[in-house]
């Protein structure tokens, strides 16, 4: 066991919590310095989501992600800022600031993960942990210039990941390299008997740029409406590379897009009501005052301490829920959320990878979407992946006025080992 001594400036607030002398032992990522999201638990550092509600909370054990780069001897140095409790998509919500895209310091990192992405991007750590419940990773990632990879669902353990909304996220690997994400990913791959959700299948694959015969499917829809021009642009002429490679570019279709949003956030807020109930000023968080009625105690609590968009997401989940409306919202929504998966079903049956933009656009200004609309919009390219638990790989293919853009590649259930391949054979191509 040893210590390394992280000096790294933060000039991005991409960290809630830096760990200067930080331990590390023997194995794979033997001193590699990893940063970690800040709602993966860390036993003894502090872990707060994001949350004024729980700051200064301290978790008694480690996620099993956590577990698994202890065992690999890596250096945990410290945790990311992110949108409170992972609800955004530009790390503005944070209750800490928000972060700065290294890229452009005008501009977000994207979110939720965009502490972990500056974090990469800025060179303070090579890789970090982020994760992906609706695109949380991949956006960031394109934001930033830098690879992330949301898993299948339930290959990598949520055992002390810190719920938003239970069916959709997934803890994943971040990096600059396509060949660094894959040794990270090789690290937290694998069963964990405490997360009855988790798959048993490891991951111990090395990249191939290798990808003659592949078949690219590139829906229409991931142009549509929305969609930058000049960024569409870029990302076809990326997915033309591949021809280059031996693989075959072909048109598809998705119909079931116009459906997905919609279906994704009648779903994560529905679950993140449920989720979030446990933040009652009792077991986590900073102590109110007792007020004679209980209700009116947790009522004030929660007003106090969680962040406008966290709230706003509780009542819309809790509505969607409510007597009279959950057939109506609820139930069409996981209805809509099949059609996702069947949609995919049906183009994996004739394409071994989708391909399509990861953002409709480059990173935002500071500030620029006051809108949650406009915001909630900006996901539609990353919720299909999600609502089906396929995997899906955001690589960086080109710029637009100077700002990153990213490529987005979608495999079918637990191929995490064919769409690396292709974004790294991508990667070899841009290089």
């Amino acid at each position: 066991m040893g210590k390394i001594t992280f000096d790294a400036e933060d000039r991005w607030n991409a960290f809630v919590t830096l760990c200067r002398k930080a331990e590390h032992g023997d194995g794979p990522l033997a001193g590699v310095p990893v940063a970690v999201k800040d709602n993966i638990s860390t036993a003894g550092i502090q872990t707060t989501c994001g949350s004024a509600i729980l700051k200064d909370y301290v978790p008694p054990y480690d996620a099993y992600v956590v577990e698994r780069l202890k065992a690999a001897g890596a250096a945990i140095v410290g945790k990311t800022n992110m949108d409170e409790f992972g609800m955004g998509t530009t790390t503005e919500s944070s209750a800490f600031g928000p972060t700065t895209n290294p890229v452009d310091p005008t501009r977000v990192p994207g979110g939720s993960s965009g502490g972990s992405a500056a974090a990469v991007a800025a060179g303070m750590v090579d890789m970090a942990l982020g994760t992906d419940t609706g695109g949380s990773i991949r956006c960031p990632a394109a934001f930033c210039g830098i690879v992330g990879l949301k898993p299948t669902y339930g290959r990598t353990s949520r055992y002390g990941l810190i719920a938003y909304a239970n069916s959709l996220e997934g803890i994943g690997p971040m990096g600059r390299t396509v060949e660094d994400v894959s040794r990270l990913f090789a690290v937290i791959a694998g069963h964990d008997p405490r997360d009855a959700t988790s798959l048993d299948r490891p991951y111990n694959h090395t990249p191939s740029a290798e990808i003659r015969g592949m078949r690219i499917g590139v829906p229409l829809e991931f142009f549509g409406e929305g969609v930058d021009p000049a960024v569409g642009k870029t990302v076809r002429a990326a997915i033309e590379r591949f021809t280059d490679l031996g693989a075959e570019v072909v048109e598809c279709s998705m119909p079931s897009m116009k459906y997905a949003l919609a279906a994704y956030y009648v779903t994560c807020t529905s679950e993140a009501s449920s989720n979030l109930a446990r933040f009652d000023g009792v077991r986590y968080g900073p102590a109110n005052d007792i007020i004679p009625s209980w209700h009116e105690s947790y009522q004030e609590h929660r007003k106090t301490h969680f962040g406008k968009e966290v709230r706003r997401r509780i009542m819309l989940g809790t509505f969607a829920l409510s007597a009279g409306y959950y057939g109506k919202y609820y139930a069409k929504a996981q209805a809509a959320r099949q059609n996702v998966r069947d949609d995919f079903a049906r183009l994996f049956a004739d394409v071994d990878v989708v391909a399509g933009p990861t953002m409709p656009t480059t990173a935002f200004r500071l500030g620029e979407k006051t809108d949650p609309l406009s915001m909630y919009l900006a996901d539609i390219l990353t919720v299909p992946a999600n609502l089906a638990g396929v995997p899906a790989i955001s690589v960086p293919c080109g710029t637009v006025d100077g700002l990153p853009v990213g490529l987005q590649l979608i495999g079918r259930h637990c191929e995490e080992e064919r769409i690396i391949d292709a974004a790294y054979a991508f990667e070899g191509v841009r290089a």
